[in-house]
């Protein structure tokens, strides 16, 4: 059911705050769990898409914990494990990242710590499809990405950025269930508090965008002759002049054609199941124009919207971690939500890891704030007015003056981000009660100063640095990549942490050498086992 309260909506925030703050479990606010998944592309020292195998010396994509590929072969992920706090978080991406690098400088290779891509091959189908083994989860995982490439083309999936994972620790809904009294169990309280954090986060993520968009500009050969709108910035760099994300805009992961009628209900989660569950299951009559087979072998996992639920490109995710074999609907159906999965954020070329801790501790601000805040229902209006700003802000959030469309009117960007700043410093203050060490304020006030002078934002100081160092995009980016690679590769690992990577790649190895043993079935079978499901809400 959705949230719902008799506390008057201005007051909601400060209140659940104050009853979590004030008792005895006040330390729950900080026992919540961050991770982060960042994407980066394998390139070679001239910047181009590198053409190798994902180095055998990471270990399995399949079966590694915590480097993986996304779309391409040359899509590496570099996944965190789960923390309490986003410094120990960053640590791990950090030390991550020092393994990795020591790897790729064995073959002259380096990442592109760019969201948009560099030099890609001439033509979409020489991009490198990502590739997982012989057993059927990994034809699987490489049917569904030919799948995406038929759909959407190759290109567009090279585009790179960070995600990331954020939960509260489960006695702080425990600890709300129990003061408003509600009604519903505890695991539906818990899910219906983060459907009501991603309502809020649909109508405010724009401010992200703002923040913390760094992909104003992008190589022009990146769009392969398709019509645009972007104008020139020189003579192999496409931009505008206000944009922030050009990744998130309709250039990006928002163009997906399939997905154009699709419309996630964030206001229950049955509603959310339902509408998923349907996209996986119904015909969309283009991809069954293409068919699942050609000349024999897969090409989609199915005809359908999407050929699975992680296809819905979404800026952020309601998840549950899933069972060996579980598919993600079948998780939340049965024990409700767990964390989100932020979508949005770009890398951020002046960080080597692509984010800065100070963005981790805003980011925690933000979402605690959206999670606790009054959280109106989301109708189809709504849904469609939050899709507008946030591809506008997308596209020209530095512009001055510039207006969004909130509850039916048009209200000036600055001073909605101005009434969103006073929520999320009340949430920073708050973490920062708890913690005693004023992080969280410190962060929030750093990216406040970015309302009154927009040539603070990443963005801005992306097209700044091109005009000022007279680069192209991809010299600008080639140039960033580099000096991070110098980052990295001048820290290297001790023996100890470098046995321990070494140990994990190994295993993952014989892991997935395990599974390619012991499959049994047709791929044929398993794809008919994996697609025949029905959504059972009765599970306990």
């Amino acid at each position: 059911m959705p949230d719902t309260t008799s506390t008057r909506p201005n007051d909601v925030l400060a209140q659940r705050l104050d009853a979590l703050s004030a008792g005895p479990l006040r330390d729950a606010l900080t026992r919540g769990l961050r991770g982060i998944e960042k994407e980066s592309l394998r390139v070679t020292r001239d910047g181009q898409l590198a053409m190798t195998p994902h180095p055998a010396a990471l270990g399995s994509a399949l079966t590694h914990p915590s480097l993986t590929t996304d779309y391409s072969e040359a899509l590496l992920e570099i996944i965190t494990p789960p923390e309490h706090d986003p410094a120990i978080t960053l640590e791990r991406l950090d030390d991550l990242h020092r393994y990795v690098y020591a790897v790729l400088a064995r073959d002259g290779e380096i990442l592109w710590n760019e969201s948009m891509p560099g030099l890609l091959p001439a033509t979409d189908d020489g991009i490198p499809i990502a590739a997982y083994g012989t057993s059927n989860i990994g034809q699987l995982k490489r049917v569904y990405r030919m799948g995406l490439a038929l759909r959407y083309g190759r290109t567009m999936q090279c585009i790179a950025g960070i995600h990331y994972n954020y939960s509260l620790n489960e006695e702080v809904w425990r600890t709300l269930h129990a003061h408003e009294r509600s009604a519903a169990t505890a695991l539906d309280y818990q899910s219906e508090r983060y459907l009501a954090l991603i309502r809020n986060f649909r109508r405010t993520s724009w401010l992200l965008m703002y923040l913390f968009g760094a992909s104003p500009a992008l190589d022009m050969r990146f769009l392969r002759g398709q019509p645009h709108e972007l104008e020139a910035l020189d003579s192999e760099t496409l931009y505008l002049p206000y944009a922030t994300s050009l990744r998130m805009s309709d250039l990006g992961y928002s163009n997906t054609t399939g997905q154009s009628a699709l419309h996630a209900d964030y206001n229950t989660l049955p509603g959310y199941l339902d509408a998923l569950a349907e996209a996986v299951s119904q015909p969309y009559p283009p991809y069954e124009a293409i068919g699942t087979h050609r000349d024999g072998e897969w090409v989609q996992i199915n005809t359908n919207v999407l050929q699975i639920e992680n296809e819905f490109y979404s800026t952020i995710r309601p998840k549950r971690v899933t069972y060996a074999g579980e598919r993600p609907l079948h998780a939340l159906a049965a024990r409700g939500v767990q964390y989100v999965e932020v979508r949005c954020m770009d890398i951020d070329p002046f960080e080597p890891t692509g984010i800065s801790l100070e963005t981790a501790r805003f980011l925690d601000a933000y979402l605690l704030a959206c999670a606790l805040d009054d959280s109106p229902l989301l109708p189809a209006q709504a849904c469609a007015d939050a899709n507008d700003n946030f591809g506008r802000v997308t596209k020209e959030g530095r512009r001055p003056g510039l207006e969004l469309k909130r509850d039916g009117m048009t209200v000036p960007m600055q001073d909605w981000a101005a009434e969103l700043f006073a929520k999320i410093e009340r949430a920073a203050a708050t973490l920062d009660a708890v913690q005693g060490a004023g992080e969280h304020a410190r962060a929030v006030a750093a990216q406040r100063v970015k309302l009154a002078d927009a040539s603070l934002t990443p963005s801005a100081r992306v097209l700044q640095a091109m005009r000022e160092r007279k680069q192209t995009f991809l010299q600008f980016a080639r140039a960033q990549s580099e000096r991070h690679a110098a980052h990295f590769l001048s820290r290297p690992l001790d023996s100890t942490a470098t046995a321990y990577f070494d140990t994990l790649a190994r295993e993952s190895l014989d892991e997935q050498a395990r599974l390619e043993h012991e499959d049994a079935g047709s791929f044929d079978a398993f794809v008919a086992a994996y697609s025949a499901y029905s959504l059972d809400r009765d599970i306990t």
